[in-house]
């Protein structure tokens, strides 16, 4: 297995460094995992003059998955739009075809009271957000910022989706609910939006090919409303880019850290990239209190999709529970009664455990 190890900026590092820990573990216990790093974002720029460097283009082609940390930084916030540490993470998923975004948001009984939500609303949740991410309006032409006639300037965006981008998507969704609660709700902005009108047409008519699938379809405003008001409800959740993005970053506070929230973005062949729903958190960036446990449990799901090993998943995931049961918790999930730990200890408490 050759996987390309990309740090990224801010807490990348730190954080990839303990899920690292996590797969030399399972190389020494018999598996053959080769890693290779390379620089993206920020520090793509800061190596290479680019987010995005050849070298690492090249790395991730050959390799058959990727473990991302973070892009992004202060220090960045002035360059050139092209230049920016996001516009990496953005060219690395459409160069490998990575469209269909995977983030589960689940609460271990544990942390329970670490959610901003009153335990029962939480309590066993196991939400599934599809989220499509090689389209949308991230994406879409014409943008920019132009100069009407009168004078004044306008920023522009274009949201568009192609039949083929929906149907491919929504296939991965229906599929994941049959594995699941087989319920699927369609998320989108059809009394406004065109392009929503478009995305439920054609989600309608796939699910036509899964009749044991119970579909619903929800305006993003109220899914937003109803993750906290009752969240589960919610079995998979499938969504265009720009609302998955924000849905996403929404239900991990149902699980009282963003610190938990993993993610795999894969292509129609599940080669997969593998990274912690969080940002590059610049502030705390050197200081050892970032949690690595979305990182490590993004290395989980690159066991379980792109190498189909649900073993080692499997393990990965028991290893985690297993290190919140003895109330080890960095500073994102801590609650009084635990013993607090920092990034690097967190990382060598889930080998351990291993």
């Amino acid at each position: 297995m050759k996987i390309a190890i990309l740090p990224g900026d801010g807490i990348g590092p730190e954080i990839v460094a303990q899920a690292a820990k996590v797969l030399d573990a399972l190389n020494r216990h018999g598996m053959k995992i080769e890693m290779e790093y390379g620089h993206i974002g920020g520090a793509g720029y800061d190596a290479a003059g680019d987010p995005f460097p050849q070298a690492t283009e090249k790395l991730a082609l050959e390799s058959d998955a990727v473990l991302l940390g973070a892009v992004g930084g202060y220090q960045y916030d002035n360059l050139p739009r092209p230049m920016r540490p996001e516009q990496g993470l953005l060219r690395i998923r459409k160069k490998l075809g990575l469209f269909a975004n995977l983030r589960p948001a689940l609460v271990y009984p544990e942390l329970v009271n670490a959610s901003t939500l009153k335990p029962e609303l939480v309590s066993g949740l196991d939400i599934m957000i599809l989220r499509e991410l090689t389209g949308d309006i991230y994406f879409g032409q014409p943008r920019g910022i132009r100069v009407l006639e009168n004078g004044e300037r306008q920023g522009f965006d274009t949201m568009h989706y192609s039949e083929s981008e929906i149907r491919r998507v929504a296939h991965v969704g229906f599929k994941s609910a049959m594995k699941r609660g087989k319920k699927l709700c369609s998320v989108d902005k059809a009394n406004v939006l065109d392009t929503s009108m478009f995305w439920r047409e054609i989600v309608t008519d796939v699910a036509r090919e899964y009749p044991e699938v119970e579909l619903s379809h929800m305006y993003v405003d109220n899914a937003a409303m109803q993750l906290v008001r009752a969240p589960k409800q919610f079995d998979v959740i499938l969504t265009g880019n720009i609302f998955g993005d924000i849905l996403s970053d929404e239900a991990s506070m149902l699980t009282g850290s963003i610190g938990m929230l993993p993610s795999a973005s894969l292509d129609e062949n599940n080669k997969g990239l593998y990274e912690p729903c969080h940002g590059s958190a610049p502030d705390i960036a050197g200081k050892d209190i970032a949690n690595p446990l979305a990182t490590i449990l993004s290395a989980a799901m690159m066991m379980r999709y792109t190498f189909s090993d649900e073993v080692s998943a499997q393990r990965i995931e028991a290893a985690v529970r297993s290190v919140l049961k003895q109330g080890l918790r960095t500073a994102d999930i801590f609650e009084a009664g635990m013993k607090k730990i920092g990034c690097a200890e967190m990382g060598d408490a889930v080998v351990a455990a291993l």
